[in-house]
Formats: C-alpha cells, structure tokens, sequence
C-alpha cells in the first residue's frame, strides 16, 4: 500500500468516526463531549479527490506541485529538503472554486507566512522558511469547497 493511498485510509477512518460521533450525539445527551472528540476528530483532516502530486528534491533546491479536482478540511505536510537551514521559497496557490490556501511553518509550528487563492486567479507569496533540524520544511494546506486547485512550493538554499 502506498503512502498516499495509507492517507486516504487513514481519512477515511477518521470520517467513519465522524459520522459515528453525529450519530452519537443526536441520540444522547452527551453532546459537549461528544463536540470536544469531533473537533479533535477533524483535526488534521482532509478529502482531496483527483489529487496528484510530483516533488523533485535536488541538494541545492527544488519542489512540489500538487492538483486536486476537489479538497475540504486542513492538513499539515512535510517537504524532506535535504539538511536543516534557511530557505527561500515561493508558493503559488489556485482554485477555480473555494478557498485554498498554504501556510509556510517554522519548526515550532507557527505560521512565518500564508497564500490564499483567489477564485480563477494564480496568488504568488515569497519568504524566509527554516527547516527543522532535519531539514525537513512544514507546511499546512487548508481547503474550503475547493475545485479544481493546485500549488507549488519552490524553494532553494537561503544565501
């Protein structure tokens, strides 16, 4: 099993329990509960149909291209850049439909910078990104009734 087909599973899992969580609370009285384990249920969580990705990752720079036909939910992804250091990176986002949008994080989590689509239009935002200590870049990819979407992160060793 591959491992995008592992992350369809794994989302597919967490939307059966979703569904069983719904079910749950419209029969019981447990419902503060029951919202705080399907927040914690959707966290991380997205569908992406028609998705198809490609990275290249040379030494010095490189990237990743990503389309869908639709996505909704958020996800936290992991680019492997090589070693740990400064980069600068140039991320571009589409969407005909909906939002999408990519968050550039530091180690820690924090957001050094975000794109968000504009209905049928391409939006380009440059910055700064450092990598962990194995340096390997995080980004959040955010999607809200979106089609027929892609981005780009293209990046290359800080100078």
């Amino acid at each position: 099993m591959g491992r995008k087909d592992e992350r369809r599973k794994i989302t597919h899992e967490r939307w059966q329990l979703l569904r069983h969580l719904v079910i749950l609370s419209s029969c019981h009285r447990i419902k503060p509960a029951l919202t705080l384990l399907l927040a914690l249920a959707l966290s991380g969580c997205m569908l992406v149909s028609g998705e198809l990705s490609s990275a290249d990752t040379p030494a010095q720079g490189g990237n990743v291209s990503t389309s869908f036909v639709s996505a909704e939910g958020a996800e936290t992804r992991v680019l492997a850049t090589g070693e740990a250091g400064e980069l600068d990176v140039i991320t571009i986002v589409s969407a005909d439909q909906g939002t999408l949008t990519v968050e550039l994080l530091d180690p820690a989590g924090s957001v050094i910078y975000a794109v968000s689509s504009r209905p049928s239009e391409p939006v380009t935002k440059t910055g700064r990104v450092p990598t962990d200590a194995n340096g390997q870049l995080r980004y959040r990819v955010s999607a809200t009734t979106a089609r027929n979407g892609s981005f780009q992160i293209l990046y290359q060793r800080a100078s």
